[in-house]
């Protein structure tokens, strides 16, 4: 059933501005509703000198078995401790600019699958070694029946029977699916306002509260306002799920719950019957709100700029992260 976004009720602390100084003198921030309230870790994955060690982040979040953060940015995937420090990570080119990932465990390994939309491929590699063992690239004319000319990944996510689909959300808005070998199977969606049309693919995930589970998509840019759209594991449209939401970016499911980042500074919490039961970070600042530029001095706890990915861990956290040139993730502890 479409559910259309009316009025919201926010629970959000007074906010101090983030000073890297003074990080240990920046108070949690409690934010929420009812099962879905969580207090802001302030300082939480910074340097030693309480500086971003990140660089710009315009990426996504997973968590593996082991409960270690993983998330991406124009350096590299950096990987946390659930206290925030960096155990390793994997820089250089094949690993930047990972624009989505997502998580799979594979006989006793662990693999992240990526979207790259700048270099313009889907990207698979192990989550201890960093050593990637697939990549896909652009599918052919002869594959596909597709002349296409620009391939920009934006969301990935895989199947239980290791299919991998892979949305081309800036760029042909076609959704494609892959065999686990990354051989082209088919494709569905294209670029519009319609029903069964994608305005920006953005951000996608494997809809787990149903049996059998369901594509998730963002519709970012839909007019006149972005979407949550489900499809099945075939491509074929089911419903709109929830209308009215600003730029919907990524989509991440625990439970009965799935957290809804939006680049207009907020994390949408939606449960089983698709209500929205929370907003976390909202701002409510026009000049901050959405924009990539806010310097991490200028970062306020508890308000978000454009928030891009998110993960939940075994406990029910959140982890965050802004569309930010500094860099920024934000680790949300649930509260009991």
């Amino acid at each position: 059933m479409k559910r259309s976004l009316i009025c919201i009720a926010l629970a959000v602390s007074m906010s101090p501005v983030f000073s890297a100084q003074a990080a240990d003198n920046v108070q949690p921030v409690r934010m929420g509703s009812g099962a879905m309230t969580f207090d802001t870790v302030p300082g939480w994955g910074l340097g030693d000198d309480g500086k971003s060690v990140l660089g710009a982040t315009h990426g996504g979040v997973v968590v593996d078995k082991a409960g270690s953060i993983y998330t991406s940015s124009s350096l590299g995937v950096f990987v946390f401790s659930p206290e925030g420090k960096v155990i390793r990570r994997f820089l250089g080119d094949k690993h930047s600019n990972i624009h989505d990932m997502e998580i799979r465990a594979e006989g006793d390994d662990e693999f992240i699958y990526g979207a790259r939309n700048v270099a313009g491929e889907g990207i698979k590699f192990h989550s201890e070694t960093g050593d990637i063992v697939l990549t896909l690239g652009i599918p052919t004319e002869a594959e596909s029946g597709l002349k296409l000319t620009r391939w920009s990944p934006t969301a990935i996510t895989v199947l239980a029977n290791g299919d991998i689909i892979l949305a081309d959300g800036y760029a042909s808005n076609h959704i494609f699916k892959f065999d686990s070998t990354g051989k082209y199977l088919s494709h569905f969606g294209t670029k519009g306002n319609g029903l069964k049309e994608f305005n920006t693919a953005h951000g996608m995930t494997l809809d787990t509260r149903y049996d059998p589970p369901r594509l998730l998509v963002c519709d970012r840019n839909h007019a006149p306002k972005g979407r949550l759209v489900h499809y099945d594991l075939d491509g074929n449209f089911i419903q709109e799920v929830v209308t009215g939401l600003l730029m919907p970016t990524s989509a991440a499911v625990q439970g009965d719950y799935v957290s809804v980042p939006d680049l207009q500074g907020r994390v949408w919490i939606l449960d089983k019957a698709n209500t929205i039961v929370a907003v976390l970070g909202y701002n409510e600042n026009l000049a901050t709100r959405g924009a990539h530029g806010v310097p991490q001095d200028k970062w306020i706890e508890g308000i978000f700029s454009g928030t891009h990915g998110s993960y939940w861990d075994k406990d029910g956290n959140l982890y965050v992260q802004d569309w930010n040139v500094s860099g920024r993730i934000i680790k949300l502890v649930r509260v009991r």
